[in-house]
């Protein structure tokens, strides 16, 4: 099956990032590779760090991106390891970071990729298929308790104890192994009345578990920090978000960076020594057109936060 995916807000990343043609940028998120694309084309003698945990993504990628080889470095790694992988390429400082934090079209339309609850398809969700850790695991091994705790902690679904209740009670008859099957059980926690209501009621629970295997959210807000502090002077980062979750992880790290104070307010005179680190450029986050939403609509839940390094 071809790599293939939908860039969410292009442009507005394009026009976000501010792209110098000798400039170093850092696109944490492979994926398809079409906002890799728009940025290396924008480089002369600049040069464009392109980083992906899924393999295929990045060997589906290399050939898209082939034209523009000479320009671009490949890391097969998490970005959450990207300052560690920077200094290996001794690079100090970057000019733009791309983070675009959706899981591709391509892994939620392959079926072998168990991502979707619309196919069915093995239960896997990961996005490095050279871990252990899938969501057959998470499914089939936690415990009931734990099992609950990560549907309501990272799918905030308030049914979340009799879901995890109901998967339990499940596989003691035989193990959970399809898409379809965790579906089956999502769909019947519910009660029929509110089962369609918000939309597909395993969208949370299916949110919950792949998270879980790709620990999407450990350290979010560290490497934004630290990726934000990369930045020269006027650099820019851009960041996409696609549930509430990480958009706060993501607001509040900017919001700090932003701070030029933090000491108490009665105190007369400023001893923290903090200064001002970025200036947020989006005070409310970018969302797609109309015109995208037509054209894609897994892009609906999209925000786009952009800062500057000051």
């Amino acid at each position: 099956m071809e790599f293939k995916h939908i860039s969410v807000m292009l442009d507005e990343c394009i026009q976000g990032l501010d792209i110098k043609p000798d400039g170093i940028y850092l696109d944490c998120t492979l994926g398809g590779g079409g906002h890799s694309l728009e940025i290396v084309k924008r480089l002369t003698s600049g040069r464009l760090i392109a980083v992906d945990k899924d393999e295929e993504a990045l060997e589906s990628a290399k050939q898209r991106l082939k034209a523009y080889e000479d320009k671009i470095t490949y890391i097969h790694d998490d970005f959450k390891n990207a300052i560690a992988r920077l200094d290996e390429l001794k690079v100090d400082k970057l000019d733009g970071v791309l983070i675009d934090l959706g899981v591709s079209s391509y892994q939620l339309d392959n079926g072998e990729r168990g991502f979707s609850y619309n196919a069915d398809a093995p239960l896997d969700m990961r996005m490095d298929r050279g871990q252990y850790l899938s969501a057959y695991n998470v499914v089939n091994e936690y415990d009931e308790e734990r099992l609950a705790d990560i549907i309501w902690k990272y799918g905030e679904d308030k049914l979340s104890r009799k879901i995890a209740r109901n998967i339990a009670e499940q596989r003691k008859k035989q193990p959970i192994s399809t898409t379809a099957q965790l579906a089956e059980i999502v769909e019947n926690s519910y009660p029929a009345k509110l089962r369609w209501k918000f939309g597909n009621p395993c969208k949370r629970t299916f949110q919950a578990i792949r998270i879980e295997v790709n620990d999407e959210l450990k350290d979010l807000d560290k490497v934004i920090n630290q990726l934000s502090l990369r930045l020269k002077i006027s650099g820019r980062i851009c960041v996409i978000t696609f549930h509430s979750l990480e958009d706060r992880i993501v607001k509040r790290v900017f919001v700090e960076l932003n701070k030029e104070c933090i000491c108490p307010p009665h105190q007369p005179i400023c001893t923290c020594n903090k200064r001002r680190e970025v200036e947020i450029i989006t005070k409310k986050p970018i969302i797609a057109s109309e015109e995208e939403l037509n054209g894609n609509s897994r892009s609906a839940s999209a925000k786009l936060r952009i800062a500057k390094r000051v």
